[in-house]
């Protein structure tokens, strides 16, 4: 058969269910084979498989088929690792994109937090209304006061000497926000330990 007469006779379909299918869920006669082979060869080529018994003629036919199924089958597999790969990718790097914009952002809150503090209440509004969007999108507060310290989220600023209920070193005094960002740490709270 030529290609011409292989493309007519089998549609990328039927070749994407041959190839699903294992060789133990189909049947071959090796009697029908070996006749179509015969038929397709020319005079020339009659010769060279005059020399091959027709077992010889199908088993190799077998491995050759057997090899192609399995050189497919390690292609779709190596494809789809580098598709999750990719998205992968794609999903880390939207995500650090996203956290260097709100990194960008946080002097805003940091400037809110000051006018907040030096008794400007209008601005109250505008810090919740961007604190609550970003907290829809991944953001969280870190650094509470009386939360236990914790050197991974919090920068001790300044020390003072414990309470003797107290066990432990605690937050006084939050000095300057701390954010979480997709689970990791974006800026440490800056605070005032006491214990």
């Amino acid at each position: 058969m030529n290609p011409e007469e292989q493309n007519n006779d089998c549609s990328p379909i039927d070749f994407e269910e041959d190839a699903s299918q294992s060789t133990s869920d189909r049947e071959f006669n090796k009697d029908e084979l070996v006749d179509a082979v015969s038929s397709d060869v020319g005079p020339e080529e009659e010769n060279n498989l005059s020399d091959e018994s027709p077992e010889l003629l199908f088993d190799e036919i077998l491995s050759e088929r057997d090899e192609y199924l399995s050189l497919l089958q390690s292609v779709k597999a190596e494809f789809s690792n580098y598709q999750k790969q990719t998205k992968k990718r794609i999903t880390e790097t939207r995500t650090s994109a996203r956290g260097e914009i709100v990194e960008k952002i946080l002097p805003v809150l940091d400037a809110c937090d000051a006018a907040i503090s030096h008794g400007a209440e209008d601005v109250a509004a505008i810090r919740k209304a961007l604190i609550d969007s970003l907290e829809n999108e991944g953001l969280e507060l870190v650094g509470r006061a009386l939360e236990e310290f914790d050197p991974s989220i919090h920068e001790a600023i300044s020390h003072e000497p414990g309470i003797e209920d107290e066990e432990g070193q605690v937050v006084s005094e939050v000095l300057r926000q701390g954010y979480f960002w997709e689970g990791k740490i974006l800026r440490p709270a800056m605070v005032k330990v006491r214990g």
